[in-house]
């Protein structure tokens, strides 16, 4: 599931994407950052927007919403982008991901985390870990790692960026 503490309990930062609550296990996110300048990268999917400079290193960045085929929200001075650590090919690789905003760090018993329903279609929830529970609201948990995982283009901004 995700990197426990011995109580039992997991930690996620929840953010929002088209009025939703997504959550990245905390233990994966370096750090938040304003939206920056990106420069963009010719023949890359639509969802990855390009690269940011992040104190000298090269991160690509991707519009969550975009991925997800979700509209993508309107700027405001809560989008924010969120670097996460993930491994890509046996390689650990920052990525910049842009979401509407913030909300909180959250901890979660894992009694308060379901599996992943099974649709009964043909979708790939492959990226989901789970579905977490605050009171009446469920967050959808994500693996960064399997989101990626399927995806050539992150390698590709790398080695342009690179050349």
């Amino acid at each position: 599931m995700s990197t426990e503490s011995p109580s039992g309990t997991v930690q996620f930062l929840t953010f929002h994407l088209d009025k939703e609550t997504y959550a990245f296990d905390i233990q994966k996110v370096k750090e938040v950052i304003d939206v920056t300048k990106i420069t963009k990268v010719p023949r890359m999917p639509d969802y990855l927007l390009g690269a940011i400079n992040l104190r000298g290193a090269v991160v690509p960045v991707i519009q969550l919403c975009r991925k997800f085929g979700l509209p993508a929200g309107e700027k405001t001075v809560d989008t924010c982008i969120i670097i996460v650590e993930t491994d890509l090919s046996g390689e650990t690789i920052s990525l910049g991901v842009i979401v509407d905003s913030i909300r909180e760090v959250l901890t979660l018993e894992k009694n308060l985390i379901e599996p992943t329903p099974r649709i009964g279609m043909r979708i790939n929830t492959g990226y989901i870990k789970g579905i977490g529970k605050k009171g009446n609201d469920f967050i959808i948990l994500l693996d960064i790692n399997r989101l990626m995982s399927e995806e050539a283009a992150l390698k590709n901004a790398e080695t342009v960026s690179e050349g």
